[in-house]
């Protein structure tokens, strides 16, 4: 195992341990060394069967446990801040899931304890980027084929909110993806952000404003919408139309198993973010794992997580708002110049 990257996995929750299936049996060139939750029974759980593997209730332990070289941050969105600069300050590379920091003045000091450094250490988990889908539209817009992007219209729908689940989380942990798949595939900033509310569906919990539409103008004009649904009962769907001046392209219509019997034709949906983007996190991953093996970090990184925790943060503010609300970014540092979004 001397020749496999060493990985701790901080939170072993629903997706925690599903990077950690993945790490253990999916992909190559790594392995779990070590996981950390609070619930240690649930790490235990998680890293049953899988060899060399410590466990932990604190998430400094498992960063100082044998034989780890690399950190996979899974844990919930208040514990990444320490996390990051625990593992900053051990010199390890992370992956972190969205978000980086919830908030932005956390992921500003995040970004500038990694400027400090002199050195990338960071990518953040906005896995679209990895999605055949959306790197096919990626590719389609850049090379100027159907003209300027005018509009994109996105659809994020879930079939139902978690327990706890806010008004304000719509945004900030929804539609924080969109965010990022704006950026990346536009190539443009998000300069203002509007949150329209529709009349909530009665199958919201009480007091959630849900569904909401969400409109982010960019520095360059391009118009985003995005329609973010919850609570819709059906199904997990991702959509994004680009609207172009020469043509337009969707994603998100990509069929799974159609079933025709007794008349009638029936295609699943998925019902889960892990099912709809299970390829994408594998690609991610792997990624990840042969970049950090090289000494390198690819895709997008901590200067991407800032930018979409101050974005969401806007779009918070015009929901409660309900006002047009600008985003005000903080200098991008040097260390970021020349970074792709």
């Amino acid at each position: 195992m001397g020749d496999l990257l060493g990985v701790a996995v901080l939170g072993a929750g629903h997706i925690g341990a599903d990077h950690i299936r993945r790490l253990d049996q999916v992909v190559s060139g790594a392995r779990v060394a070590a996981v950390a939750d609070p619930d240690t029974a649930r790490a235990k759980e998680a890293a049953a069967g899988i060899e060399g593997v410590s466990v932990h209730a604190e998430a400094e332990a498992a960063l100082d446990a044998a034989g780890v070289a690399a950190v996979l941050i899974a844990s919930p969105d208040p514990a990444h801040e320490e996390a990051l600069l625990a593992a900053y300050a051990r010199g390890l590379p992370v992956l972190c899931e969205k978000p980086l920091v919830p908030d932005s003045a956390g992921a500003l000091r995040v970004l500038e304890a990694e400027a400090r450094l002199g050195r990338r250490l960071t990518q953040t988990g906005f896995m679209r980027r990895y999605d055949a889908e959306y790197r096919q539209l990626k590719s389609l817009l850049d090379s100027g084929r159907l003209g300027r992007p005018l509009m994109l219209h996105c659809t994020h729908r879930n079939v139902s909110s978690p327990p706890g689940f806010t008004s304000a989380m719509l945004v900030s942990s929804s539609v924080s993806h969109e965010i990022d798949a704006a950026r990346w595939l536009l190539g443009q900033e998000v300069t203002a952000v509007t949150v329209l509310r529709p009349r909530s569906s009665a199958y919201a919990p009480a007091g959630l404003l849900d569904p909401q539409f969400v409109l982010f103008e960019t520095s360059a004009g391009t118009l985003v919408d995005v329609e973010v649904f919850v609570n819709c009962g059906f199904g997990y769907q991702v959509r994004c139309e680009a609207v172009c001046e020469a043509g337009s392209a969707r994603i998100g219509d990509g069929h799974t198993m159609v079933v025709t019997a007794e008349g009638g034709a029936r295609e699943e949906v998925p019902q889960d973010y892990l099912v709809r983007f299970a390829d994408a996190y594998d690609r991610e991953m792997q990624a990840w794992v042969d970049a950090t093996r090289q000494g390198r970090v690819t895709g997008p990184g901590a200067w991407d997580g800032y930018v979409a925790s101050a974005v969401a943060e806007a779009g918070v503010r015009a929901l409660e708002s309900g006002h047009r609300t600008t985003v005000e970014l903080a200098a991008r540092p040097e260390l970021y110049a020349g970074v792709d979004r």
